[in-house]
């Protein structure tokens, strides 16, 4: 493999992890991951839990399952999703963890400052 190749090839690579990120930006796809961590459930009960319009839930779990990230499938008037790559989730739940924990140290850090306020009397 010569040197163009393997460029044309991580190019391919970046823009293929590019594409996999931007399928993860939009928050009610998380939050629809979110919901079906803990196994597969109907679009009604993703729609209750998620507190989102049907509309938007169903075409943010179309793209979903265009991805290959869900599995769907259909009994009687009812349409189940679940999870059907385990990377995806493993990646937010990683990600998910990493943002809790600097969030915790930033509330952490505001909540010393007002308390070190408030016991200098604001001097």
């Amino acid at each position: 493999m010569d040197n163009t190749e393997s460029k044309e090839e991580m190019q391919e690579l970046f823009e293929d992890v590019s594409n996999y990120f931007f399928l993860l930006s939009e928050p009610t796809r998380l939050k629809i991951l979110h919901a079906l961590c803990d196994g597969e459930r109907t679009v009604g009960e993703i729609v209750t839990e998620i507190e989102a319009s049907q509309a938007n839930v169903s075409r943010q779990l179309n793209i979903l399952y265009r991805a290959k990230i869900l599995e769907r499938r259909k009994d009687g008037t009812q349409v189940f999703y679940r999870v059907d790559d385990q990377a995806t989730i493993d990646v937010c739940r990683t990600v998910c963890t990493q943002m809790a924990s600097k969030m915790e140290l930033k509330h952490q850090s505001k909540k010393s400052a007002v308390e070190n306020f408030m016991s200098t009397g604001g001097e």
